[in-house]
C-alpha cells in the first residue's frame, strides 16, 4: 500500500480551508490528494495533474459532493498555467509537489526504474521522448559522463561512461539489469559493494535527464505568478540533494525579491517512526512557502535567505 510521505506536515504547511481551491501537480497514488480534498470539503476545488497516465487512470475520487469540483489531467506539473486557461480556473490557494516517483513505478519492472527488478531500461514517466536504451546506446562517451556527473554527482562518471561504450559495440544495452552490471564492473573494486548500491547514482541521473526533472521545477517555480493566489501556499517535497538545491535556491531567489515569504526556514524531514514505516521517505525534504508577489521588501526579509 502507498504511503504518503510527510502527510502531517505538508498538511501543516498547505493549511487548506473549507472553499480552497488546491492543485496537487504530483498526484502519484493520491495519498496527499485525498487529505486536501478532505479538507476543502464541499465548496473547495480540487486539480490534480500527473504525467504517469496509470495515475490518473488509478485515482479514486471521493464520493460524490464530498468536493465542488475535482479535476484530474494526464500532464506535467509545467502545464498546470495552460490547464487553469484552458479550464477557466482561478489561481490556487494551494500547490504541492511530491517530487518523487512512487512506490508503484519502483516496483513495475516494464517501467524501467529500478535495478531491483530486470525490465526494459526505460525510465520515463510517460511514453514521450527517448527513453534511457536510446540515451546508452546513442549519446557519446563524454555527453553519457556529463548526465552521470551533473545529475547523478557520480565520481565515477567518466569510468563509468567509458565502460558503457565499450559494452554497446558488443550488443545494444536494453535491460536495467544489464546497465547496473556494466556500472558495477566499471567501479574500482572497493566501491562496488556499499550501503547504498553502486548503480544507484547512474539510475538517478538517467531517470533525471530522460524526464526533464530539473527544467521543470524551474519552470513551475518561475510560473508561480501565473498559478498562485496572493497569500497563497506552496510545498514541494523533495528526494535528493540536487534536487533540493534548486528548490532552495529558488525559493530564497523568491524571498530576496520580495515576492514570497519561507512558511519554514528549514526544511522538514521525517520522523524517526516514519522512516520506520516508510523506510524510502528517509530522503525526502518538504520547503514551503507563501507566494506574496506585492509583499513589502523590509531590512528583516531581505536577510530571510538561510533555509
Amino acid at each position: 500500500m502507498h504511503t504518503p510521505v510527510l502527510l502531517h506536515e505538508v498538511i501543516e504547511a498547505l493549511n487548506p480551508q473549507p472553499g480552497e481551491f488546491v492543485i496537487d501537480g504530483t498526484l502519484g497514488a493520491g495519498g496527499h490528494a485525498r487529505a486536501i480534498i478532505e479538507r476543502i470539503g464541499k465548496f473547495g476545488m480540487f486539480l490534480g495533474t500527473d504525467w504517469d497516465p496509470d495515475a490518473i487512470l488509478n485515482f479514486k475520487a471521493p464520493e460524490s459532493g464530498a468536493v465542488q469540483k475535482i479535476i484530474t489531467r494526464n500532464a506535467s506539473y509545467t502545464a498546470i498555467p495552460e490547464i487553469l486557461r484552458d479550464e477557466e480556473l482561478p489561481k490556487a490557494d494551494g500547490l504541492l509537489l511530491d517530487l518523487g516517483f512512487s512506490s508503484t513505478q519502483i516496483d513495475d519492472a516494464k517501467r524501467g526504474f529500478s535495478f531491483q527488478h530486470d525490465g526494459p531500461l526505460d525510465m520515463r514517466y510517460t511514453t514521450a521522448g527517448a527513453t534511457a536504451a536510446e540515451i546508452v546506446n546513442s549519446y557519446r562517451e563524454e555527453e553519457l559522463a556529463d548526465i552521470l556527473y551533473k545529475y547523478g554527482d557520480e565520481r565515477f562518471s567518466r569510468q563509468i561512461a567509458e565502460r558503457i561504450v565499450k559494452e554497446r559495440r558488443t550488443s545494444r544495452i536494453i535491460t536495467t539489469r544489464q546497465l547496473a552490471s556494466i556500472v558495477v564492473s566499471a567501479m574500482p573494486a572497493r566501491f562496488r559493494h556499499g550501503r547504498i548500491h553502486a548503480a544507484t547514482k547512474t539510475f538517478q541521473a538517467l531517470r533525471i535527464y530522460v524526464n526533464h526533472e530539473f527544467e521543470n521545477i524551474e519552470s513551475i517555480i518561475a510560473d508561480f505568478e501565473k498559478v498562485m493566489k496572493p497569500n497563497g501556499r506552496v510545498a514541494i517535497i523533495t528526494f535528493h540533494s540536487l534536487e533540493d538545491a534548486i528548490v532552495k535556491k529558488k525559493f530564497q531567489e523568491l524571498v530576496k525579491s520580495g515576492k514570497a515569504e519561507l512558511i519554514m526556514k528549514k526544511p522538514i524531514a521525517p520522523a524517526r517512526e516514519e522512516i520506520e514505516k516508510n523506510p524510502r521517505s528517509r530522503s525526502a525534504k518538504l520547503r514551503a512557502l507563501r507566494w506574496m508577489p506585492d509583499k513589502e521588501i523590509t531590512s528583516e526579509t531581505k536577510h530571510e535567505h538561510y533555509l
